[in-house]
């Protein structure tokens, strides 16, 4: 099968955010980030730790406000409905503590704020494509996976990578929906853990990231349908078995592991031949691997027989 490689570049001029526009709101980010000469006392306002902006991957498409990205959430342990905000921001973030384990050197349990000090943090602006069609483009902080997987050091025989979901009944009322397979996990493989674009997230728009958004710390591969990402972890395992993840459980048949974004494949209910975009409603084609495949559609080259589209 021939994959093209879709560059995240080649978008027609009209889809290009102003430049203008651009830089005027990462002023007003930077004083909550620490950005364009903000020191080290203005980020922590945010608490969030100095981040610059990582340019390597443009979206090409217009930053989608911050009130649209934090009320339009897909989070089912808060309920299977778009409007869990106000229920998720009940969730204590702090403490907040993520073991990584399995098959790694050096097993580890962080506190999120030791992840915070010890990582390399910068700020990404990555689209988000959901798999009900719906998309985003959002400036995230936070740091590449890789970092983390330097610290752990899995071990060569692991093949994949798990993430596991907080449980929390007392402020998770979607958990009482005892028909789906809690807790939540996702996964993919080693290879593409490693891929430069796998991002840890930490905050948005300058922010820690609130939990409604997966906070205090979730997992994003931005060529993928955003069910792979796992929110709210606080588990990561390595393996060397291939995780049958929360979705391929429920409906094996709409949702599959791999789940990389193709507008020819077609979930069963509906056409993913376009993504309307939160803010303002506009509809736009969608793009092979979410736009992102000059970065990943090597990962895929070998692997033919495998259904790689949701």
């Amino acid at each position: 099968m021939h994959i093209l490689k879709s560059r995240p570049w080649n978008l027609p001029e009209s889809q290009v955010t102003p430049e203008s526009l651009v830089f005027g709101r990462r002023k007003a980010l930077a004083l909550g980030a620490g950005m364009l000469g903000a020191g080290p006392a203005m980020a922590q306002q945010s608490g969030l730790p100095p981040a610059m902006r990582n340019t390597r991957y443009p979206p090409g498409r217009t930053i989608t406000p911050e009130h649209d990205v934090t009320t339009y959430n897909n989070f089912y342990e808060f309920g299977s409905h778009k409007t869990i905000s106000a229920a998720a921001r009940r969730m204590p973030q702090r403490p907040w503590t993520v073991k990584v384990e399995g098959m790694v050197e050096s097993p580890r349990e962080y506190g999120i704020e030791d992840l915070l000090r010890r990582m390399p943090m910068e700020e990404r602006v990555y689209r988000l494509r959901c798999v009900e069609a719906w998309a985003m483009v959002v400036p995230w902080t936070g740091f590449q996976f890789s970092a983390l997987m330097a610290e752990v050091k899995p071990l060569s025989s692991a093949r994949y990578v798990v993430f596991q979901t907080a449980v929390l009944p007392s402020v998770m009322p979607g958990l009482r929906q005892t028909w789906y397979p809690w807790p939540y996990t996702e996964g993919c493989t080693i290879a593409e853990a490693a891929n430069e674009l796998s991002f840890m997230v930490v905050g948005a728009y300058g922010k820690l990231l609130p939990p409604q958004n997966g906070g205090p710390i979730r997992f994003h591969q931005p060529w993928k349908y955003g069910f792979k990402a796992g929110k709210s972890l606080v588990t990561i395992r390595f393996t060397n078995q291939r995780p049958v993840t929360f979705w391929e459980k429920l409906q094996p048949q709409e949702y599959g592991f791999w789940a990389n974004v193709n507008p020819a494949v077609h979930h069963p209910r509906w056409s993913q031949a376009q993504e309307r975009m939160l803010g303002t409603g506009e509809t736009m084609p969608t793009l092979l691997f979410n736009g992102y495949g000059e970065f990943v559609a090597d990962l895929y080259t070998n692997l033919q027989n495998e259904r790689l589209w949701a």
